[in-house]
Protein backbone atom coordinates (compact mmCIF):
# COMPACT_ATOMS: atom_id res chain seq x y z
CA UNK A 1 0.00 0.00 0.00
CA UNK A 2 1.55 3.38 -1.00
CA UNK A 3 2.23 5.87 1.80
CA UNK A 4 -0.47 8.42 2.46
CA UNK A 5 0.19 11.80 0.83
CA UNK A 6 0.83 14.71 3.22
CA UNK A 7 -2.23 16.80 4.00
CA UNK A 8 -2.41 20.13 2.24
CA UNK A 9 -1.78 22.93 4.77
CA UNK A 10 -4.89 25.05 4.07
CA UNK A 11 -8.30 23.39 4.36
CA UNK A 12 -11.73 24.95 3.95
CA UNK A 13 -13.40 26.02 7.21
CA UNK A 14 -16.44 27.96 8.47
CA UNK A 15 -16.47 31.07 10.64
CA UNK A 16 -18.10 29.11 13.46
CA UNK A 17 -15.05 26.81 13.46
CA UNK A 18 -12.69 29.69 14.30
CA UNK A 19 -12.19 29.50 18.07
CA UNK A 20 -12.60 32.85 19.79
CA UNK A 21 -13.45 34.79 16.64
CA UNK A 22 -16.41 36.59 18.22
CA UNK A 23 -14.51 37.71 21.32
CA UNK A 24 -11.34 39.32 19.95
CA UNK A 25 -10.79 43.08 20.00
CA UNK A 26 -10.21 43.26 16.27
CA UNK A 27 -9.65 47.02 16.41
CA UNK A 28 -6.25 46.37 18.00
CA UNK A 29 -5.16 44.70 14.74
CA UNK A 30 -6.45 47.48 12.47
CA UNK A 31 -3.07 49.20 12.08
CA UNK A 32 -1.31 45.91 11.35
CA UNK A 33 -3.98 45.08 8.74
CA UNK A 34 -3.44 48.39 6.97
CA UNK A 35 0.33 47.81 7.02
CA UNK A 36 -0.15 44.44 5.29
CA UNK A 37 -2.50 46.04 2.78
CA UNK A 38 0.26 48.47 1.83
CA UNK A 39 1.94 45.45 0.24
CA UNK A 40 -0.96 43.11 -0.56
CA UNK A 41 -3.02 45.73 -2.43
CA UNK A 42 -0.55 45.41 -5.30
CA UNK A 43 -1.94 41.91 -5.93
CA UNK A 44 -5.23 41.76 -7.91
CA UNK A 45 -6.85 39.25 -5.53
CA UNK A 46 -6.28 41.55 -2.55
CA UNK A 47 -6.86 44.98 -4.10
CA UNK A 48 -10.61 45.31 -3.55
CA UNK A 49 -10.54 44.06 0.04
CA UNK A 50 -7.67 46.36 0.94
CA UNK A 51 -9.40 49.37 -0.61
CA UNK A 52 -12.38 48.72 1.66
CA UNK A 53 -10.12 48.10 4.69
CA UNK A 54 -8.64 51.58 4.30
CA UNK A 55 -12.08 53.15 4.67
CA UNK A 56 -13.05 51.25 7.84
CA UNK A 57 -12.97 52.76 11.32
CA UNK A 58 -10.94 50.96 13.98
CA UNK A 59 -14.09 49.43 15.47
CA UNK A 60 -14.63 45.79 16.38
CA UNK A 61 -18.10 45.45 14.81
CA UNK A 62 -17.10 47.08 11.52
CA UNK A 63 -14.00 44.94 11.19
CA UNK A 64 -15.84 41.73 12.07
CA UNK A 65 -18.49 42.43 9.44
CA UNK A 66 -15.76 43.30 6.93
CA UNK A 67 -14.01 39.95 7.37
CA UNK A 68 -17.16 37.85 7.51
CA UNK A 69 -18.43 39.47 4.30
CA UNK A 70 -15.26 39.62 2.21
CA UNK A 71 -13.12 36.77 3.55
CA UNK A 72 -13.32 33.08 4.22
CA UNK A 73 -11.30 31.14 6.81
CA UNK A 74 -8.93 28.32 5.93
CA UNK A 75 -7.83 26.00 8.72
CA UNK A 76 -4.08 25.37 8.83
CA UNK A 77 -3.11 21.71 9.28
CA UNK A 78 0.14 19.80 9.52
CA UNK A 79 1.22 17.18 6.97
CA UNK A 80 -0.10 14.43 9.28
CA UNK A 81 -3.50 16.23 9.42
CA UNK A 82 -3.03 17.30 13.05
CA UNK A 83 -4.29 20.79 13.86
CA UNK A 84 -2.09 21.92 16.73
CA UNK A 85 1.42 23.28 16.51
CA UNK A 86 4.05 25.21 18.44
CA UNK A 87 3.59 28.90 19.27
CA UNK A 88 6.66 30.77 20.51
CA UNK A 89 7.44 34.45 20.98
CA UNK A 90 10.09 36.94 19.94
CA UNK A 91 10.84 40.58 20.68
CA UNK A 92 13.17 43.49 19.97
CA UNK A 93 15.96 43.49 22.59
CA UNK A 94 18.05 46.39 23.88
CA UNK A 95 21.81 45.87 24.14
CA UNK A 96 24.66 48.00 25.50
CA UNK A 97 27.37 48.67 22.93
CA UNK A 98 29.68 51.07 21.12
CA UNK A 99 31.05 51.95 17.69
CA UNK A 100 34.54 50.79 18.67
CA UNK A 101 35.81 47.54 20.12
CA UNK A 102 36.85 47.78 23.76
CA UNK A 103 37.35 45.58 26.81
CA UNK A 104 33.78 46.21 27.84
CA UNK A 105 32.34 45.70 24.33
CA UNK A 106 34.36 42.92 22.65
CA UNK A 107 31.63 41.17 20.63
CA UNK A 108 30.77 42.32 17.10
CA UNK A 109 27.44 42.74 15.33
CA UNK A 110 28.45 42.03 11.74
CA UNK A 111 27.15 43.24 8.42
CA UNK A 112 26.92 41.00 5.36
CA UNK A 113 30.35 39.71 4.23
CA UNK A 114 31.44 40.38 0.66
CA UNK A 115 31.99 36.70 -0.20
CA UNK A 116 28.49 35.49 0.75
CA UNK A 117 26.67 34.25 -2.36
CA UNK A 118 22.87 34.12 -2.44
CA UNK A 119 21.16 32.19 -5.25
CA UNK A 120 17.38 32.58 -5.57
CA UNK A 121 16.35 29.12 -6.76
CA UNK A 122 12.86 30.35 -7.65
CA UNK A 123 14.29 32.37 -10.53
CA UNK A 124 15.45 29.12 -12.14
CA UNK A 125 12.79 26.74 -10.84
CA UNK A 126 9.40 28.34 -10.04
CA UNK A 127 8.44 25.34 -7.90
CA UNK A 128 11.28 26.32 -5.55
CA UNK A 129 9.92 29.79 -4.83
CA UNK A 130 11.00 31.03 -1.37
CA UNK A 131 14.12 28.81 -1.44
CA UNK A 132 17.54 30.46 -1.49
CA UNK A 133 20.95 28.81 -1.58
CA UNK A 134 23.78 30.50 0.32
CA UNK A 135 27.43 29.67 -0.12
CA UNK A 136 30.87 30.93 -1.16
CA UNK A 137 33.28 30.32 -3.98
CA UNK A 138 36.12 27.86 -3.55
CA UNK A 139 37.94 28.23 -6.86
CA UNK A 140 35.16 27.73 -9.41
CA UNK A 141 33.01 25.65 -7.06
CA UNK A 142 30.22 26.92 -4.82
CA UNK A 143 30.55 25.40 -1.34
CA UNK A 144 28.57 25.89 1.89
CA UNK A 145 29.27 29.16 3.66
CA UNK A 146 31.19 29.21 6.94
CA UNK A 147 29.31 27.89 9.98
CA UNK A 148 29.09 29.87 13.21
CA UNK A 149 32.04 27.98 14.71
CA UNK A 150 34.16 28.64 11.62
CA UNK A 151 33.23 32.31 11.53
CA UNK A 152 34.01 32.79 15.22
CA UNK A 153 37.27 30.86 15.07
CA UNK A 154 38.69 32.19 11.83
CA UNK A 155 36.68 35.32 11.01
CA UNK A 156 37.96 34.84 7.43
CA UNK A 157 35.29 36.96 5.79
CA UNK A 158 34.30 39.48 8.45
CA UNK A 159 37.25 41.88 8.51
CA UNK A 160 35.93 45.42 8.36
CA UNK A 161 32.29 44.27 8.58
CA UNK A 162 31.63 45.07 12.25
CA UNK A 163 28.73 47.49 12.56
CA UNK A 164 28.77 47.76 16.34
CA UNK A 165 30.39 46.12 19.36
CA UNK A 166 28.38 44.87 22.33
CA UNK A 167 29.11 43.69 25.85
CA UNK A 168 27.43 40.32 26.17
CA UNK A 169 27.80 37.30 23.82
CA UNK A 170 24.56 35.69 25.00
CA UNK A 171 22.56 38.86 24.41
CA UNK A 172 24.21 39.08 20.98
CA UNK A 173 23.18 35.49 20.24
CA UNK A 174 19.56 36.24 21.14
CA UNK A 175 19.72 39.37 19.01
CA UNK A 176 20.48 37.02 16.10
CA UNK A 177 17.58 34.79 17.08
CA UNK A 178 15.18 37.75 17.32
CA UNK A 179 16.42 39.25 14.03
CA UNK A 180 16.32 42.89 15.14
CA UNK A 181 17.17 45.06 18.12
CA UNK A 182 18.48 48.35 19.42
CA UNK A 183 21.88 49.26 20.85
CA UNK A 184 22.55 52.03 23.37
CA UNK A 185 25.83 53.87 22.69
CA UNK A 186 27.99 55.68 25.31
CA UNK A 187 27.05 59.11 23.93
CA UNK A 188 23.36 58.48 24.63
CA UNK A 189 22.36 57.67 21.07
CA UNK A 190 20.39 54.55 20.27
CA UNK A 191 20.96 52.58 17.05
CA UNK A 192 18.50 50.12 15.51
CA UNK A 193 19.76 47.07 13.63
CA UNK A 194 17.76 44.61 11.54
CA UNK A 195 18.22 41.31 9.75
CA UNK A 196 20.21 41.58 6.52
CA UNK A 197 21.13 37.97 5.68
CA UNK A 198 22.15 34.62 7.08
CA UNK A 199 24.95 32.11 6.45
CA UNK A 200 22.70 29.39 5.03
CA UNK A 201 23.10 26.89 7.85
CA UNK A 202 19.90 25.63 9.51
CA UNK A 203 18.93 26.96 12.92
CA UNK A 204 19.54 24.50 15.75
CA UNK A 205 18.07 25.14 19.20
CA UNK A 206 20.70 25.68 21.90
CA UNK A 207 17.96 25.06 24.46
CA UNK A 208 17.44 21.58 23.03
CA UNK A 209 21.23 21.05 23.06
CA UNK A 210 21.34 21.86 26.79
CA UNK A 211 18.48 19.46 27.45
CA UNK A 212 20.14 16.67 25.45
CA UNK A 213 23.40 17.25 27.35
CA UNK A 214 21.55 16.95 30.66
CA UNK A 215 22.40 20.55 31.60
CA UNK A 216 18.77 21.72 31.82
CA UNK A 217 15.37 20.12 32.12
CA UNK A 218 12.97 20.79 29.26
CA UNK A 219 10.85 23.18 31.32
CA UNK A 220 14.00 25.17 32.18
CA UNK A 221 15.10 25.68 28.57
CA UNK A 222 13.50 29.10 28.14
CA UNK A 223 15.45 32.16 27.07
CA UNK A 224 15.82 33.13 30.72
CA UNK A 225 16.96 29.61 31.67
CA UNK A 226 19.57 29.55 28.89
CA UNK A 227 20.88 32.96 29.93
CA UNK A 228 21.18 31.82 33.56
CA UNK A 229 23.09 28.69 32.51
CA UNK A 230 25.48 30.79 30.41
CA UNK A 231 26.16 33.17 33.32
CA UNK A 232 26.98 30.17 35.51
CA UNK A 233 29.17 28.51 32.84
CA UNK A 234 31.14 31.32 31.12
CA UNK A 235 33.90 29.00 29.88
CA UNK A 236 31.36 26.91 27.94
CA UNK A 237 29.52 29.77 26.23
CA UNK A 238 31.28 29.29 22.88
CA UNK A 239 30.56 25.55 22.99
CA UNK A 240 26.91 26.35 23.64
CA UNK A 241 26.57 28.94 20.90
CA UNK A 242 28.40 26.85 18.31
CA UNK A 243 25.78 24.11 18.76
CA UNK A 244 23.75 26.34 16.44
CA UNK A 245 25.65 26.64 13.11
CA UNK A 246 23.38 29.44 11.87
CA UNK A 247 24.78 33.00 11.91
CA UNK A 248 22.81 36.19 11.19
CA UNK A 249 24.19 39.36 9.60
CA UNK A 250 22.67 42.79 10.23
CA UNK A 251 22.27 46.25 8.77
CA UNK A 252 21.62 49.56 10.48
CA UNK A 253 18.01 50.64 10.17
CA UNK A 254 16.31 54.03 10.45
CA UNK A 255 14.23 54.50 13.57
CA UNK A 256 10.70 54.82 12.18
CA UNK A 257 9.17 55.29 15.60
CA UNK A 258 7.38 51.94 15.31
CA UNK A 259 8.33 48.31 15.39
CA UNK A 260 11.19 46.71 13.44
CA UNK A 261 10.68 45.79 9.80
CA UNK A 262 9.61 42.21 9.20
CA UNK A 263 10.13 40.08 6.10
CA UNK A 264 7.06 41.70 4.49
CA UNK A 265 8.87 45.04 4.65
CA UNK A 266 6.44 46.72 7.07
CA UNK A 267 6.89 47.62 10.77
CA UNK A 268 5.80 44.88 13.14
CA UNK A 269 2.98 45.51 15.62
CA UNK A 270 3.41 44.24 19.17
CA UNK A 271 0.99 41.41 19.90
CA UNK A 272 -0.47 41.47 16.38
CA UNK A 273 2.39 40.47 14.05
CA UNK A 274 3.64 36.92 13.63
CA UNK A 275 6.45 35.10 11.88
CA UNK A 276 5.37 32.13 9.75
CA UNK A 277 6.70 29.65 7.24
CA UNK A 278 5.82 31.33 3.89
CA UNK A 279 5.78 27.96 2.14
CA UNK A 280 2.52 27.26 3.99
CA UNK A 281 1.13 30.67 5.03
CA UNK A 282 0.88 33.57 2.52
CA UNK A 283 3.09 36.40 3.76
CA UNK A 284 0.99 39.43 4.68
CA UNK A 285 -2.24 37.50 5.21
CA UNK A 286 -4.52 37.90 8.25
CA UNK A 287 -4.39 34.85 10.53
CA UNK A 288 -6.59 34.02 13.49
CA UNK A 289 -4.52 32.45 16.25
CA UNK A 290 -5.98 30.38 19.07
CA UNK A 291 -3.44 29.65 21.78
CA UNK A 292 -2.76 30.41 25.47
CA UNK A 293 -0.85 33.10 27.34
CA UNK A 294 2.87 32.44 28.02
CA UNK A 295 3.41 29.69 30.60
CA UNK A 296 -0.34 29.63 31.22
CA UNK A 297 -3.57 27.89 30.30
CA UNK A 298 -5.42 31.20 29.93
CA UNK A 299 -6.80 31.46 26.36
CA UNK A 300 -5.27 33.97 23.96
CA UNK A 301 -7.32 34.15 20.76
CA UNK A 302 -6.66 37.02 18.39
CA UNK A 303 -6.35 38.31 14.85
CA UNK A 304 -2.71 38.61 13.81
CA UNK A 305 -0.91 39.37 10.55
CA UNK A 306 1.72 37.13 8.92
CA UNK A 307 4.38 39.81 8.44
CA UNK A 308 7.65 38.05 9.21
CA UNK A 309 9.63 34.82 8.83
CA UNK A 310 12.37 33.17 10.88
CA UNK A 311 15.03 30.49 10.63
CA UNK A 312 13.35 28.39 13.33
CA UNK A 313 9.84 28.83 11.94
CA UNK A 314 9.34 25.76 9.78
CA UNK A 315 6.07 23.97 9.16
CA UNK A 316 2.42 24.85 8.66
CA UNK A 317 1.07 25.19 12.21
CA UNK A 318 4.12 27.04 13.54
CA UNK A 319 3.98 30.63 14.80
CA UNK A 320 6.34 33.13 16.41
CA UNK A 321 4.38 36.00 18.00
CA UNK A 322 6.07 39.41 18.16
CA UNK A 323 5.74 40.87 21.68
CA UNK A 324 7.35 44.29 21.15
CA UNK A 325 10.42 46.09 22.50
CA UNK A 326 12.32 45.86 25.77
CA UNK A 327 12.62 43.77 28.90
CA UNK A 328 8.92 43.18 29.56
CA UNK A 329 8.35 42.02 25.99
CA UNK A 330 11.42 39.80 26.33
CA UNK A 331 10.06 38.22 29.49
CA UNK A 332 6.80 37.34 27.73
CA UNK A 333 8.55 36.08 24.60
CA UNK A 334 11.02 34.01 26.58
CA UNK A 335 8.28 32.16 28.46
CA UNK A 336 6.10 31.49 25.44
CA UNK A 337 6.11 27.88 24.26
CA UNK A 338 2.44 27.05 23.83
CA UNK A 339 0.24 24.87 21.66
CA UNK A 340 -2.01 26.61 19.18
CA UNK A 341 -4.31 26.44 16.17
CA UNK A 342 -4.47 28.76 13.15
CA UNK A 343 -6.89 29.90 10.47
CA UNK A 344 -5.71 31.94 7.47
CA UNK A 345 -8.25 34.51 6.26
CA UNK A 346 -8.25 35.01 2.48
CA UNK A 347 -10.48 37.10 0.19
CA UNK A 348 -13.56 35.22 -1.05
CA UNK A 349 -12.24 35.06 -4.61
CA UNK A 350 -8.95 33.45 -3.54
CA UNK A 351 -8.52 29.70 -3.66
CA UNK A 352 -4.99 28.87 -2.47
CA UNK A 353 -3.01 26.47 -4.61
CA UNK A 354 -2.18 24.29 -1.63
CA UNK A 355 -5.70 24.17 -0.21
CA UNK A 356 -8.08 21.28 0.22
CA UNK A 357 -11.85 21.65 0.23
Amino acid sequence: MPPKAPARPLQDARWEDVKGWGEDKLAEAHGALLASCGVLAKQPTWRAACEVARTLPAENAALRAFFETRFRPWRVVNPDESREGLVTGYYEPLLRGSRERSRSTPHAIYGVPDDLLVVDLGELYPELKNFRLRGRLDGRKVVPYWSRAELVQQEPSLAGKALLWVADPIELFFLQVQGSGRVDLPDGRRVRVGYADQNGHPYQSIGRWLVEKGELKLEQASMQGIQAWARANPKRVNELLNANPSFVFFREMPDNGGGPLGALGVPLTAGRSIAVDPRAIPLGAPVFLSTTQPASEQPMQRLVLAQDTGGAIKGAVRVDLFWGFGAEAGAQAGRMRQKGEMWVLLPNSTLPNNSSK
